[in-house]
């Protein structure tokens, strides 16, 4: 039998789900699921839907229009903000806030092959160009720091921020990443992200030169001394975001806009509206390019695989971007011979 509904604001069943949800995921998953479902929420503020109890398939079916046109997204993209949306809304009946079953309505959208690969990157020929205006002009800065390491490491923004300053030794030229989850830096897999990642005397130097010189010498709440810093403490995840949309806007690295926009007008020229440039990129779009990078200079998968603690099979689908062509040619200088 059907048990009856206790009415519950949208606003408040989203605040009950994801604290439910903050000891089983991390926080950059958790901040996953809020930018995900924030939009639900505003659709439901639009709409007057001010009770759970009054969601219908039909409207799951409205807002999944209203969001594919209101954000103009990738099919991939809509998809994930559906999926969040559809675990949400079976949560959502567990807790007698909709009609069961209601999570079974959402009509996720058709995939093709070249739909499910997500294409934003960082091409080789611009991270070579944003690295060498930072090498010229911001030497050792943490925005250089940042995008040196990305870009040479292929690492998780996550592995990023839970560096410490401990984790760096300038004489094997090594990089430590370890799970620290009760001190508040989990990696995305665990135990299973735990690795040494090898570092070129190029990057080295620029770590040294930060360290001398830019790094602040603080602590963060665990009294422990991050890597990367604010002059409060450890950078969040956020602030690493950031920066990377900040110093990968062409008009940036590069003094001009490729679109043609009038820097005075453009959002993107401002602190508070990084984001919004239609050409810079994510942290996550360094690491698909460095690994595409890595793999079209002959890396071995396996190399990959460990050195960006990514499955090789996720690897294949989700990060390398070679053409057909090019992995043709590269396998014709392994066949060569045989």
């Amino acid at each position: 039998m059907q048990q009856e509904l206790e009415p519950i604001t949208p606003e408040r069943a989203k605040e009950m789900y994801l604290d439910a949800r903050k000891h089983e995921v991390s926080e950059s998953t958790l901040g996953g699921y809020h930018y995900r479902l924030k939009h639900f929420i505003r659709w439901c503020g639009e709409k007057g839907i001010d009770n759970m109890n009054d969601l219908t398939g039909r409207n799951l079916q409205e807002f999944r229009t209203w969001r594919r046109d209101d954000g103009d997204l990738k099919p991939v993209t809509l998809e994930g903000n559906l999926d969040a949306l559809r675990v949400f809304i079976r949560w959502c009946e567990s807790y007698n806030a909709v009609p069961e079953g209601l999570h079974d309505k959402i009509i996720m959208p058709t995939l093709s092959k070249e739909d499910e690969q997500s294409e934003s990157i960082l091409t080789v020929e611009e991270a070579e160009s944003i690295l060498e205006y930072l090498r010229r002009f911001e030497y050792a800065s943490r925005g250089h720091v940042i995008l040196e390491l990305l870009w040479h490491t292929g690492m998780r923004l996550g592995a990023l921020q839970a560096l410490d300053r401990e984790d760096y030794d300038d004489e094997k030229e090594v990089l430590t990443v370890y799970h620290r989850p009760k001190k508040g830096t989990p990696l995305k897999n665990g135990d299973e992200g735990e690795r040494h990642v090898v570092l070129g005397g190029d990057v080295c130097s620029v770590l040294d030169a930060y360290i001398k010189h830019n790094r602040h010498d603080v602590t963060d709440e665990e009294g422990r001394e991050p890597l990367l810093t604010t002059r409060q403490g450890r950078m969040v995840g956020s602030s690493i975001r950031d920066a990377v949309y900040e110093i990968t806007r062409p008009c940036y690295y590069a003094g001009d806009c490729p679109k043609g926009r009038d820097m005075e007008e453009c959002d993107g020229t401002h602190y508070d509206g990084y984001s919004k440039c239609p050409l810079n990129v994510s942290p996550h779009a360094i690491r698909r390019g460095s690994i595409t990078h890595h793999l079209s200079v002959d890396v071995p998968e396996k190399v990959v695989s460990d050195r960006m603690n990514v499955g090789q099979d996720v690897l294949d689908k989700h990060y390398d971007k070679r053409s057909e062509a090019q992995r043709a040619e590269q396998r014709r200088g392994y066949l060569e011979e045989v």
